[in-house]
């Protein structure tokens, strides 16, 4: 590889990428508008030979035109991904994961680069039968309008590597933890405890069971993915995840412990936590640790170096604190 595009390149898992391709001396474009990614997560970044940012939007088509040019592949990172208030608004999901992926594929025919990396997503899953639910899995009705934009983003892939002999690459994550991670239940825990240590209102009943990955485990799986197929046309689904879980309160216990503190813990009562949330995600990961990959990190380890980094960023989370929303 020796040149990609990051779309999402300021975000939690695009900045991480970027990182470590660099290390690996591949120059790369970033492509993002930092409505959720963050400047500072490419601050040192963009100091290195060959890293070149293009801020705005993935829907602008010129932008991504200009961005994937030259590109052996392009790693589409960018989405909206709060899963929880899709309902409030349907159009975000549709414009921010469908469209855009559109969009990121006619620019890379426009432009003859025909390689492609797409973060979809485990929630494409639904409320599955079979754990751990393999690649091949039937496919349930769509729980979210999240999950639901994801899949079409993943039927276009498989439409342009058949139609015009992309190599399209789907790497459905569990949800994703480590250094710059803002996004997600054990952030949403970690702001809340800080805007009040007394009390957490934990969504649902808390026996909700997910697998968790850490970053540059995932960032290494998708590498491998990439190496493997890099000349291979076609369309190519992996789940990325632990063969392990953690139940909600278990998580909200490493938390707690880990700021010494002793809040009443409120549920919200139910399965799930909102519409879309799936009491049990535990994917099968055997095609992907067949390619010779495997985590390095246990998901209780996984939750430690994020709070380790939340505590010596408080950048991150400061402005989260003071808002009053719930956790």
């Amino acid at each position: 590889m020796r040149r990609a595009c990051i779309t999402g390149g300021g975000g939690f898992i695009g900045s991480n990428l970027a990182d470590r391709l660099i290390a690996g001396g591949v120059e790369v474009v970033i492509v993002d508008d930092f409505r959720t990614g963050r400047r500072e997560f490419v601050a040192e970044a963009l100091g290195r030979r060959g890293v070149r940012l293009l801020e705005g939007d993935v829907l602008d088509s010129a932008l991504l035109e200009e961005a994937v040019e030259g590109c052996d592949w392009v790693f589409h990172l960018q989405a909206n991904a709060d899963v929880r208030r899709g309902l409030e608004h349907p159009r975000r999901d549709l414009e921010q994961n469908t469209i855009a992926t559109s969009n990121v594929l006619e620019a890379m025919r426009a432009k003859g680069v025909s390689r492609i990396m797409l973060a979809s997503t485990g929630s494409v899953y639904g409320e599955p039968e079979v754990f751990p639910t393999p690649e091949d899995a039937p496919f349930p009705v769509q729980t979210s309008l999240y999950a639901a934009s994801k899949l079409a983003g993943e039927g276009l892939i498989g439409a342009y590597a058949t139609g015009y002999g992309f190599t399209g690459l789907i790497c459905r994550f569990v949800s994703i933890l480590g250094e710059r991670y803002t996004h997600g239940h054990v952030f949403d825990f970690y702001c809340a405890l800080k805007r009040d240590p007394t009390r957490l209102r934990v969504l649902g009943d808390g026996r909700q069971e997910k697998s968790y990955l850490y970053i540059e485990d995932c960032i290494s799986a998708i590498l491998s993915a990439a190496e493997h197929h890099h000349g291979d046309p076609g369309t190519h689904i992996y789940n990325l995840g632990t063969e392990e879980t953690v139940v909600v309160d278990d998580s909200v216990g490493i938390i707690t412990e880990h700021l010494s503190l002793s809040p009443q813990i409120e549920h919200t009562g139910g399965r799930r936590g909102w519409t879309g949330d799936s009491p049990l995600i535990l994917l099968d990961t055997t095609r992907i640790r067949s390619l010779g990959w495997e985590p390095t990190l246990k998901i209780k380890d996984a939750i430690g170096r994020t709070l380790d980094w939340l505590d010596a960023s408080e950048y991150a989370w400061r402005a989260q604190v003071a808002e009053e929303v719930p956790s």
